[in-house]
């Protein structure tokens, strides 16, 4: 076999292998960038209602907050305390509600995963699990060598030497700059 038609196989093989891994690490990524903006891995929601509770804070208890929280936010109080002498904090399975003892005033925060993007995210952030590394350093390194096969598939004046030469020195141009921008 010649060595050009090797190159390609060589980046057909690996990019036909690890085409849902660029796809769900591109989408991860997109996600991740921009999770200043947006929580990909959970929705937070917040709520908040008012409650009538009885005068004697010691008649507050577990079966009362659930009377009262559970009918406005469908979340069960598991557990509660009181962080200081003006409100009452309790935990629910989703989340936590906050009551403040003068006013009624609840606050109810739950969160839940994202389905997708919580997974798929999971996957990103590699959480050190052994197979998952090598596999990700594998897959790291087909990247490299997918990106080098694929420089010398076309030939002439639209290949490396040329149009692919420009190209190359422009894209690096960018992250190059960025660099130099970030860390001055």
């Amino acid at each position: 076999m010649k060595l050009r038609k090797i190159n390609r196989v060589i980046h057909r093989d690996l990019s036909f292998f690890f085409a849902g891994m660029v796809i769900i690490y591109s989408i991860s990524g997109i996600a991740l960038n921009h999770i200043h903006q947006w929580n990909s891995n959970y929705i937070i929601s917040q709520q908040t209602f008012r409650v009538e509770l009885p005068s004697d804070t010691s008649a507050i208890n577990t079966p009362l907050l659930n009377q009262l929280v559970e009918n406005q936010s469908n979340e069960r109080i598991l557990s509660y305390y009181y962080p200081d002498k003006s409100k009452l904090k309790a935990f629910t399975k989703n989340g936590t509600a906050t009551i403040t003892l003068s006013t009624g005033e609840v606050k109810v925060e739950t969160i839940k995963r994202r389905p997708f993007f919580y997974k798929i995210n999971f996957l990103h952030y590699n959480t050190a699990r052994a197979w998952w590394t090598v596999f990700s350093d594998i897959f790291a390194v087909s990247l490299i060598i997918i990106t080098v096969t694929g420089l010398f598939i076309i030939k002439g004046k639209n290949g490396i030497k040329r149009r692919g030469a420009l190209l190359i020195t422009a894209g690096l141009l960018i992250p190059i700059l960025a660099l130099i921008l970030f860390f001055k």
